[in-house]
């Protein structure tokens, strides 16, 4: 009797193992995307911030564009799946005392290499941040 009760938990902790280990494989894949995908939105924000920052503190309207954009970039580029093209966009028209410069960060995810299903094989992730302009200082 000992005998026949082990045989079939045996096969019973086969079937559980043969029925989870996709499951978890899958979840194990999700957790990847959902991580490269939060860390992206993070980087996208502080790379957008920091161009804002970059941008109120210049001179001119012109150099304040140069600025965001290196310095959004910049803070983009160093991590290979987080931002593959990151496209950086400011709007320098309020740029005078008291005004605002918007920079807008868009950023393209590789989720390829993941390859898990359903889920595309990039997303893109854009976020605008704004900062004012002294209103005490002189422009050019």
């Amino acid at each position: 009797m000992t005998g026949g009760w082990r045989g079939s938990e045996t096969g019973s902790l086969v079937v559980e193992l043969v029925v989870l280990t996709p499951v978890l494989f899958v979840l194990a894949l999700c957790t990847l995307v959902f991580g490269r995908v939060s860390e992206a939105r993070q980087q996208v924000t502080e790379s957008a911030r920091a161009g804002a920052q970059a941008a109120v503190v210049m001179p001119s309207a012109q150099s304040a564009q140069e600025a965001a954009s290196e310095s959004a970039v910049v803070g983009a580029n160093g991590r290979p799946h987080t931002c593959t093209r990151a496209l950086v966009v400011t709007d320098v028209s309020h740029f005078y005392p008291g005004g605002y410069v918007r920079v807008t960060m868009t950023c393209a995810v590789d989720l390829s290499d993941l390859s898990v299903p359903g889920v595309p094989g990039s997303t893109t992730i854009s976020k605008s941040t704004t900062a004012p302009v002294d209103p005490y200082r002189s422009v050019q």
